[in-house]
């Protein structure tokens, strides 16, 4: 793990504007920075860099952050890898420190298996270019393929000899442990048969060509192994498992070669396998990526989605193909994407076509064959299926239910008119059909989430709750606020009491917060004030915690601005430096008035039970009496505060 002093220097050295200017054009705008957000699609610039503040916030679709989680965003990665991409950039020597067992047990074998992979790598590759059956078997059936010694090296494409043990031999004598190659993924285990020794042990990958699989970071995460031949008894594809590294289902073939293009285009293709990809990229279009051997998953798309809002399915020519494609559309409209379709000649597919014409032609027959969705999918009814009222009125629901999952009204609304003006149908009707469908889909996923809460509640016993909603307890924030803007400055000279302890002390009383991240943030507070030491925002700027990070993102860029109107009109404000001992004043007699609050409205619900004695009523009478005197309290002192 890496040293906290490391960690610091790190995160004192790095300059927002220096780090987000490698991957966003950025324009001077006054005090700050100005740029199209790499986050969602904008023509009107609404991402901001701030470099008095050295954080980042989009105005369009809210991300916000520093540096560090400006890099997890944008390149995918983990905290301590957005850390050690700014050391390398800065010349700064990382120091790990010791870790907890646990923790070290973890790290080793998330690393080991990743040295694994790229060993096996290495040793596919050293296969298919260096055997007598790479070489006469493999390699011809790549080049069979047309892909060129640079596709093939750039996709660190290889060959697993067709031997039981061939791979386990070579990872063992270099040290690797059997146990550990099956946790990779890269070998199996057979039961009863010589369980202490090699034999109990077998290769994953044998008689196939390999296509590693790559993270957005550019790690082999896992591999896809393709049989040469048309055994039918054997799979024609073996995946890796998943891993402590690889998640099928998060994972996209060629988004590492594909992320930098796709964004550069705003676009980006999606088709089935390996070496459609492969085939693509040799052409010339390379922003394309294939669900890496899974039918499509909503993490997947999500995937997608960080870099572009514009996704075009590419179909195979074949009716299982065009079959096989819609079957993800409903996920990808649930995402509000724009999606367009294209479907190939019948019998070719991305590979087999891209092969048949240079780049610019395949582009131009893309750009004239797309499709919007609603169009593609009513290209595909016959005019049979128009003729026929029962066909037809399939067709047009499942075309509304596609439009169903879209959440944009005004996108949803065009498409409805769309659809009624091709299908030549009443506006009307399609609404109230897709009304219908709509209040179907609600019904399903309440149905569900009682489901699964009566699921948890039967396997989980009763824990203290806390709130959680965005706007449960605003003074919370406003508190943290305080603390983060005024922390260190004198709150009682009497005392010699700062903000933060004021504020500690004054909450803890009340038993902390109730939203759990706004406590997590404030129990770290207290670790610092507790020492006596003064917290450095950029420890919470840069936290490894995404809610933690986001959470001070936003409260320290909550402090309301004075408008022009008011400038203009030389209205009086109180300055917030002379006023902030007031404002925390009134804050916390606020939070302890909704906390009174609170507890009264549970009093009195517990109060309408039949079954109470006599006792237990008075004895809740009795606290009603005095909540309600301390509500009156809480009140006559915040109306004693004086600006």
């Amino acid at each position: 793990m890496i040293a906290e002093q490391t960690v610091q220097k790190v995160l004192d050295t790095a300059d927002i504007l220096d780090v987000v200017g490698e991957f966003v054009n950025l324009h001077k705008a006054g005090a700050n920075y100005k740029g199209l957000c790499p986050f969602h699609n904008e023509k009107t610039p609404s991402f901001v860099v701030s470099p008095a503040k050295q954080i980042f916030k989009c105005f369009g679709c809210g991300e916000s952050g520093t540096a560090v989680s400006f890099l997890m965003k944008y390149e995918n990665l983990s905290f301590p890898e957005a850390i050690k991409w700014l050391a390398k950039k800065y010349n700064i020597q990382i120091e790990e420190k010791e870790l907890s067992p646990e923790e070290l047990a973890k790290l080793k074998e998330n690393e080991t298996i990743q040295v694994l992979n790229t060993f096996a790598q290495k040793h596919f590759s050293h296969n298919l270019h260096n055997t007598q059956e790479g070489k006469t078997i493999a390699l011809p059936y790549f080049k069979s393929r047309g892909f060129t010694d640079e596709t093939i090296n750039k996709f660190q494409l290889g060959y697993a000899l067709n031997k039981r043990d061939d791979f386990l031999n070579a990872a063992m004598n270099k040290g690797y442990q059997p146990e550990m190659l099956v946790k990779a993924g890269l070998a199996g285990a057979k039961e009863g048969s010589n369980i202490f020794g090699k034999n109990k042990f077998y290769d994953r990958f044998r008689g196939r060509v390999i296509f590693p699989i790559h993270s957005l970071s550019g790690k082999i995460i896992a591999f896809g192994g393709r049989i040469l031949g048309n055994d039918k008894n054997t799979a024609k594809y073996v995946n890796s498992p998943e891993t402590a590294l690889y998640n099928k289902s998060k994972s996209l073939y060629g988004i590492y070669y594909a992320k930098h293009e796709i964004v550069r285009q705003n676009k980006c293709f999606l088709v089935e396998g390996y070496t459609d990809v492969i085939s693509m990229h040799q052409a010339g279009i390379t922003n394309v990526v294939a669900s890496s051997g899974t039918s499509l998953t909503e993490d997947q798309i999500r995937l997608i989605h960080r870099f572009t809002e514009n996704i075009t399915l590419i179909f195979d020519g074949d009716k299982a193909g065009i079959k096989a494609g819609l079957r993800g559309l409903d996920m990808v409209l649930k995402e509000d994407m724009n999606v367009r379709i294209v479907a190939l000649p019948d019998g070719e597919d991305p590979d087999s076509f891209s092969k048949k014409m240079p780049a610019s032609e395949l582009n131009e027959y893309i750009e004239t064959n797309e499709k919007d969705f609603i169009l593609f999918k009513i290209s595909l009814l016959t005019d049979i299926q128009l003729a026929d009222p029962v066909k037809k009125s399939k067709a047009v629901q499942n075309i509304l239910t596609s439009i169903s999952v879209i959440s944009d009204p005004i996108k949803r609304d065009n498409y409805i008119k769309e659809t009624a003006r091709l299908l030549d149908i009443k506006n009307e009707i399609l609404y109230q059909e897709i009304n219908k469908i709509i209040g179907q889909n609600i019904k399903k996923e309440t149905k569900e989430q009682e489901k699964q809460q009566r699921r948890l509640e039967r396997q989980t016993p009763e824990i203290p709750q806390f709130i959680e909603e965005e706007n449960a307890y605003p003074e919370e924030k406003q508190l943290l606020f305080f603390i983060f803007k005024f922390g260190d400055k004198i709150f009682d000279q009497d005392e010699n009491i700062t903000v933060t302890d004021f504020i500690i002390n004054e909450i803890e009383s009340d038993g902390g917060f109730n939203n759990i991240i706004n406590l997590e943030i404030f129990n770290e507070i207290k670790k610092y004030a507790a020492k006596n030491e003064t917290f450095d925002i950029k420890n919470f700027l840069n936290h490894p915690d995404d809610k933690i990070r986001n959470t001070v993102t936003e409260i320290i860029n909550s402090e309301p601005q004075l408008s022009n109107f008011w400038k203009k009109v030389g209205a009086y404000i109180p300055d917030r430096n002379e006023t902030f001992k007031n404002d925390i004043k009134k804050t916390i007699i606020d939070f302890k008035y909704r906390i009174i609050q609170h507890h009264l409205n549970k009093i009195t619900q517990e109060m309408q039970n039949p079954n109470l004695s006599t006792d237990e009523q008075n004895s809740k009478l009795s606290q009603i009496i005095s909540l309600r005197n301390i509500s009156l309290e809480l009140q006559n002192l915040k109306e004693r505060l004086i600006y």
